[in-house]
């Protein structure tokens, strides 16, 4: 059966997409305040694509393909204007800051080298770090700096990466939406 492309969460997600240069034009051009607007949308936008998704059973394999796309440019973003803009607030925590980003890279490299490409796991470990972490991003671009949030955020992420990685693994070849690791393991002793 042919997926339907175009529906919402689809093009919350392509939206993302495309916004993506846009966003990263105003961080190195050092537009700041306007960085904040537009991470916050791309944020709030990641919310809703997953939530109307499941909701309205609008889950596509092309719709998990973006959304993992659209949340890798989102989080460089991310990540490039904290390093730009934020760092004096991050300093004192980095090592934190460096466990966690060594291992989501390392998530990248292990899931293209075994699988030629992003799969979108979308762990529920992860959609609740995407949460945690934009919820401390949007606080730290709209707000102030709030260490419990950095470190609640950045902690759920490097646990997440850890279980992707150990998925990526274990799998013998690509899934998408596996829940997490209890449920690929449950699935492979069926």
């Amino acid at each position: 059966m042919k997926e339907r492309f175009w529906n919402i969460p689809n093009t919350l997600s392509l939206y993302r997409l495309i916004i993506f240069p846009f966003i990263m034009w105003l961080i190195l051009t050092g537009r700041q305040e306007l960085f904040a607007v537009f991470i916050a949308i791309s944020l709030v936008t990641d919310l809703l694509d997953g939530v109307i998704a499941r909701v309205f059973k609008m889950q596509t394999r092309i719709g998990a393909r973006l959304d993992s796309w659209a949340d890798t440019g989102t989080f460089i973003c991310s990540f490039l204007a904290i390093w730009l803009f934020k760092w004096d607030f991050i300093r004192p925590h980095e090592w934190l800051w460096w466990t966690f980003f060594v291992l989501w890279a390392l998530s990248y490299i292990v899931v293209f080298v075994k699988f030629s490409g992003l799969i979108g796991l979308h762990t529920y470990l992860f959609k609740i770090t995407g949460y945690l972490q934009g919820a401390f991003i949007i606080c730290l671009f709209l707000i102030d700096f709030y260490p419990i949030l950095f470190y609640i955020g950045l902690g759920a992420g490097t646990l997440a990466c850890m279980e992707e990685i150990v998925i990526i693994l274990i799998l013998d070849k690509p899934r998408e939406n596996v829940k997490g690791l209890y449920w690929v393991m449950k699935k492979s002793h069926e």
